[in-house]
């Protein structure tokens, strides 16, 4: 199975270095000296690397063969692909890789269907399930601790505790700071 680890951003100086966009949580694993990574668009890859390192809190990467800044700026965009084995499992027990969440059914803790995942967004403050309906509608959920309590990967489902309004509108409870300095005492409105 392909996964995609990185995209490779801007040139990082005069001598083949690229900064990158890290998409995995194992970045040592799956972007250290010496791994070899397929790439998207293929005419660009693979690509061997050669070194890595951190610079200013962003990872910059040098590629075997990318010697200079019109070499490496050439390389912008291109997604870099690792080869993962579909049964191998993050080390740690409470992450997941995407191609395990994508199709698990998506229930409340009462059993009640609320659909399945068909894709994970990666924001940078948290990553949503974005989940269909048996009606054929969206809803993205929060991937976080205090609303998805459960994964099962034996099941196929996820198990989440929605606030009110995440999953159903008329639930929405709608709070406005304007209703708390109306009915203190002395505001006349």
């Amino acid at each position: 199975m392909q996964l995609v680890v990185a995209r490779i951003g801007r040139a990082h100086g005069i001598k083949g270095e690229v900064t990158v966009e890290v998409r995995t949580d194992e970045p040592e694993l799956r972007l250290g000296p010496g791994a070899r990574l397929a790439t998207d668009p293929a005419a660009n890859g693979p690509l061997t690397i050669e070194t890595g390192r951190v610079h200013s809190g962003r990872l910059l990467l040098r590629f075997e063969g990318v010697r200079d800044r019109t070499a490496a700026e050439a390389l912008r965009n291109t997604l870099l692909i690792a080869d993962v084995d579909p049964a191998e499992l993050p080390e740690d027990p409470e992450e997941f890789y995407d191609h395990q969440l994508i199709d698990l059914d998506v229930v409340l803790t009462d059993g009640t269907e609320i659909g399945r995942i068909t894709e994970i967004s990666h924001l940078p403050s948290q990553d949503l399930f974005i989940v269909e309906r048996p009606d054929g509608s969206e809803v993205m959920i929060p991937f976080v601790e205090e609303i998805v309590t459960e994964i099962d990967l034996e099941e196929q489902r996820a198990v989440i505790t929605p606030p009110p309004g995440l999953i159903d509108d008329s639930q929405a409870v709608i709070v406005s700071s304007r209703d708390e300095e109306a009915s203190e005492p002395g505001n006349d409105a």
